[in-house]
């Protein structure tokens, strides 16, 4: 797994800003702008928790409008509609990353790394949600979300295609990108909280110059637009937390 320079679309899957500018616990070091805060720890499971049929091998099939880019950027969470979180565009997004899984088994979850979910998407719109500081700390938690609107069955095909991979990658795969190769040593699920037809977390944890870098995903279905949930842990240790609050307000505006 490599630190890149550049912002990538997903709130840098694979970056820490440089990562000299990392705070403290992966925290975002105000005054330099830059890194990523491990929230509390999630507790690993066998499987995730979710909606009805959202860990089962045929979820709910309600296809819904697919909605456009417009659409979409109305839907997205906004500030103050989840206490205490500021909101806003992600930077960045036009490039994207570019790593590629050398086990075709592992394709899902590298797109996602990539802020490419597959299939392709009709539309996508990025936001950032960034925590309050909290007292003695350095930095403050932020959550990356991916929505995207899919034509006919690709909503429901993106999360059963990434649930097929996270069983399949459990013991980890590498990546080849522009910037070189990536070691992910090990996929899980995770508890997801309700949320949506269909809801699945899972973790990703990399390979930093020997580090185990924790990254944290939730997925939530509802028709045919999917957000994708990311926070990542860049200086290793304890896994971020998505917040549940966070996942449902922003479920209870997809139409």
């Amino acid at each position: 797994m490599r630190v890149r320079t550049t912002v990538v679309a997903a709130g840098a899957l694979v970056l820490c800003l440089a990562a000299a500018g990392c705070g403290p616990d992966g925290g975002e070091d105000e005054d330099k702008g830059a890194g990523r805060k491990a929230a509390a720890p999630q507790t690993p499971e066998s499987s995730s928790t979710a909606t009805p049929g959202a860990g089962s091998s045929a979820p709910p099939a309600g296809e819904g409008r697919t909605l456009s880019e417009a659409e979409l950027a109305k839907v997205a969470l906004t500030t103050g509609e989840v206490k205490g979180y500021e909101v806003a565009p992600l930077e960045g997004t036009d490039e994207r990353g570019t790593e590629k899984a050398g086990t075709e088994a592992c394709r899902p979850i590298a797109a996602i790394i990539n802020g490419s979910p597959e299939p392709a998407p009709a539309a996508t719109v990025f936001r950032t949600a960034t925590g309050p500081a909290e007292e003695g700390k350095d930095g403050r938690t932020i959550v990356t979300e991916i929505l995207t609107s899919h034509p006919k069955g690709g909503a429901q095909e993106l999360l059963r295609s990434v649930r097929e991979a996270v069983g399949a990658c459990a013991g980890g795969f590498r990546t080849t990108s522009e910037d070189g190769p990536s070691t992910y040593t090990e996929v899980r699920t995770l508890p997801a909280p309700e949320a949506g037809q269909e809801s699945f977390a899972y973790q990703v944890t990399g390979d930093l110059e020997g580090v185990g870098v924790p990254l944290v995903f939730q997925l939530v279905r509802t028709g045919s637009t999917v957000v994708t949930f990311y926070a990542a842990n860049f200086l290793g240790g304890t896994a971020p937390e998505i917040p549940a609050a966070l996942v449902t307000a922003q479920a209870a505006k997809l139409p």
